[in-house]
């Protein structure tokens, strides 16, 4: 019995020790370059893969700095985006290490040829987690927007990051999409796909140099300016900055933003929408579809430049059915822009036709693509605005 629990206890720990020996695969920090933000460009019929490496020594809060750039990029082309990365090599001092991957920046020129084959290898690379965002570069390559040097935020990654969720949650214009969720809109043939567009604003070469960050004003910037719309997998037009907050709108996506109507008289008021609420409903009629858009806002007033008095409730309802007004035109000259112009299904009106009555939706399935642009959507619009801000009078400028 004896023996039999000492062979118990050894084959016990044997096993304990081949699941506990997990250091066979682990790298050091010293072995690796930490990319943060990654770049894809079409050249020719080359694909040019861009890195932003950190340089750890730079960001380290426990020497001073020696005055170098905080981050390198690093630049390599191949026949593939595999090739490509794997050709980094050649010019990277240590192996591109992508687990700490923020941000995907892929150039105007291939977005327009097309992102399938880009997505699905970042998708499937298993160094890499699926929680990077995807954007675009406008007028510029991805490789230039890696390049900017920007003020405050050390890593540009980071400024690039901290930008896109501060304008969608602040100002609506823009849309966080992740790469695992990109996938899944690709791979949808009846929507469309929306990323955030980004764009230098000032001189290129500048925003390389150092000098980019230590003037007060910033000479190069990196701006972000609209969705870019992706018909199947390519890029097929802009939205602009007002197009885009409206895009939100219809996509519930709304946290925060600002709205600027006309006075009774002369003059202007800014609305805050603090809470923003859209329910879209399908129906088919004699087989024909049709969409109810409902868009349910609260608002505070924010800023007052003319003779109104809050106080009074026609003053308030003036407020709500100006800027009902206001969102509702806003919205439908988007989707007319959407319609017509783009002829792709970006809100995902299709999927709600779908959920609504399945089987009309098979009838007109194949069909969808011609439909969508002559497809009857209501906009309603309702704001009940609350706070007054904290002003004790109210009554102003008379």
């Amino acid at each position: 019995m004896a023996e039999i629990k000492k062979s118990s206890t050894f084959l016990l720990l044997l096993f304990i020790s081949l699941i506990l020996s997990g250091c066979w695969s682990k790298k050091e920090l010293n072995e690796l370059a930490i990319v943060v933000a990654a770049g894809v460009d079409k050249i020719d019929d080359e694909y040019e893969v861009s890195v932003q490496v950190v340089a750890p020594g730079e960001i380290s809060s426990n020497k001073p700095s020696s005055g170098r750039s905080p981050v390198v990029t690093y630049h390599a082309k191949g026949k593939s985006v595999f090739e490509a990365i794997r050709r980094l090599t050649t010019v990277t001092p240590r192996k591109a290490y992508f687990a700490h991957l923020q941000v995907v920046v892929i150039g105007e020129k291939l977005a327009t040829e097309g992102i399938d084959q880009t997505v699905d290898l970042l998708a499937r690379d298993p160094e890499t987690r699926n929680d990077f965002d995807v954007i675009v570069s406008y007028q510029s390559s991805a490789k230039e927007v890696l390049n900017v040097l920007t003020p405050i935020e050390k890593i540009p990654a980071n400024k690039m990051i901290n930008s896109l969720g501060g304008t969608e949650k602040a100002w609506g214009s823009t849309v966080s999409v992740n790469i695992e969720d990109l996938v899944t809109i690709l791979g949808d043939k009846e929507k469309s796909a929306v990323l955030s567009v980004i764009e230098i604003q000032g001189d290129t070469q500048l925003g390389m140099d150092k000098v980019n960050v230590e003037r007060i004003k910033t000479p190069t910037l990196l701006k972000y300016a609209g969705l870019a719309i992706f018909k199947q997998d390519k890029l097929i037009g802009l939205l602009t900055e007002e197009e885009s907050r409206s895009f939100n709108f219809l996509n519930d996506n709304i946290k925060s933003t600002v709205e600027v109507i006309s006075c009774p008289k002369e003059g202007k008021l800014t609305t805050e929408i603090t809470k923003s609420t859209t329910k879209i409903k399908g129906k088919f009629k004699n087989n024909t579809p049709k969409i109810n858009v409902q868009i349910d806002i609260d608002q505070n007033v924010g800023e007052v430049e003319c003779a109104i008095d809050l106080t009074e409730n026609k003053s308030i309802a003036y407020i709500n059915k100006k800027t009902a007004e206001l969102i509702k035109v806003q919205i439908e000259e988007a989707l007319m822009t959407i319609q017509k112009n783009y002829q792709a299904d970006i809100v995902g009106f299709g999927e709600v036709l779908y959920r609504e009555d399945y089987k009309a939706w098979k009838n007109i399935k194949d069909d969808w693509s011609s439909i969508f642009p002559e497809l009857e959507i209501k906009v309603e619009v309702n704001v009940n605005t609350s706070g007054l801000g904290t002003m004790t009078n109210l009554k102003l400028k008379e």
